[in-house]
């Protein structure tokens, strides 16, 4: 497997694997959700379609938005990054969960880290930068207090959550 460049004076051992990364999380924290799978999220090669990924992982963030009891007033954010390590395939019949957490609560925005877990085995990673933004518009809005406080429920240990001014 090739490994991800490295920037300039730092050596390819001092940065870790992503699935290193993301496997430190204590997942027994997470919210989980069972995703059925439909025949139609397969390609012609019999695995789940690298785009259905998206929105599994999607699926997930919204059933841990109501699991967490976020009123529809406080749900107004627009997504402005997601990255999607894949590490194995998924396959019809398998049973299928991803599991949730908060990696990071900031200002106006959070990062939500997900992993797909197939038959028990980890098969993707996901991370999401949503933006929470204004009713009338796609300006960055600070987060309300009420959502932080529902939202930490599920922050990493030991990640810092700033204090809003």
């Amino acid at each position: 497997m090739r490994r991800a460049p490295t920037l300039p004076g730092m050596t390819a051992s001092s940065r870790p694997r992503p699935e290193e990364v993301y496997e430190a999380l204590d997942w027994s924290r997470a919210l989980r959700h069972r995703i059925q799978m439909r025949y139609a999220d397969l390609d012609t090669m019999g695995h789940l379609n690298n785009a259905v990924y998206v929105q599994y992982f999607e699926t997930a963030r919204v059933l841990v938005w109501e699991d967490l009891g976020i009123p529809p007033h406080l749900d107004r954010s627009v997504i402005a990054h997601q990255e999607i390590d894949y590490r194995r395939e998924v396959r019809w019949g398998q049973d299928v969960w991803v599991e949730a957490l908060i990696e990071r609560l900031g200002n106006t925005s959070w990062t939500t880290v997900c992993r797909m877990v197939a038959d028990g085995q980890p098969c993707a990673y996901s991370r999401t930068v949503q933006v929470r933004v204004g009713e009338g518009g796609l300006r960055p809005q600070p987060l309300e207090p009420e959502l932080r406080e529902l939202m930490s429920r599920l922050l990493v240990p030991g990640q810092d959550s700033p204090n809003p001014a």
